[in-house]
């Protein structure tokens, strides 16, 4: 499956104003995809909301994302004075498709900008890992970009934070995490903490 991950960033007074003028574009019958989850930053950029839609193929992705760029109100954002950024992703073919539904009221992004060739090492070490780290909690979706800069972003969902530190420090304990051959593959990664919005598909 493909997704888009799209980050509208404003005034963190404006979330409200932001988050009904994107539920309404998406909300139009001239929109596409599978609206997946919604969330607003927690850390980092303040005043932040990402959405995550699903696309059966890179036709209908390309043609959602001709439409957004020449619309006049994408998401909202000009009604609400947001910058907007759209990024375009592949799951790695061995996951799941990303499924709504409830599985933690943090979810974590984190992004890992890798080396050249970085990729195909990077999807054989978490497909051998998987199996094992799958049993300590869920991931929601892990994907590589299409755009941009080469890189991959996973999302993981936590009940609270204290479990997030707890099941990560006994993966690390245990050698099953992080993937063997995967963290010499990337050079750069960030992690944020993002909340689901009221009607979050995801949550």
């Amino acid at each position: 499956m493909l997704y888009e991950l799209v980050t509208l960033s404003s005034h963190i007074l404006k979330l409200p104003e932001v988050i009904a003028n994107a539920e309404a574009y998406l909300n139009h019958p001239e929109t596409t995809g599978c609206r997946l989850g919604a969330w607003t930053s927690e850390n980092g950029r303040l005043g932040s909301v990402r959405i995550l839609r699903g696309f059966a193929d890179a036709e209908e992705l390309s043609q959602e994302r001709t439409r957004a760029l020449h619309h006049a109100n994408p998401f909202g954002a000009a009604g609400s004075t947001c910058t907007i950024e759209m990024e375009s992703y592949a799951g790695f073919p061995f996951l799941p498709p990303v499924e709504p539904g409830s599985f933690g009221r943090y979810y974590e992004f984190r992004t890992y900008w890798l080396r050249p060739g970085g990729l195909v090492p990077t999807m054989a070490a978490w497909q051998a890992a998987m199996p094992e780290r799958s049993k300590r909690s869920p991931l929601i979706v892990n994907m590589y970009a299409l755009d941009g800069v080469p890189r991959i972003t996973h999302i993981w969902p936590w009940e609270s934070l204290d479990e997030r530190i707890a099941i990560r420090a006994k993966s690390f304990a245990d050698g099953i995490w992080p993937p063997v051959g995967g963290p010499e593959n990337f050079y750069e990664a960030t992690s944020t903490i993002w909340i689901p919005t009221i009607n979050s598909p995801l949550r």
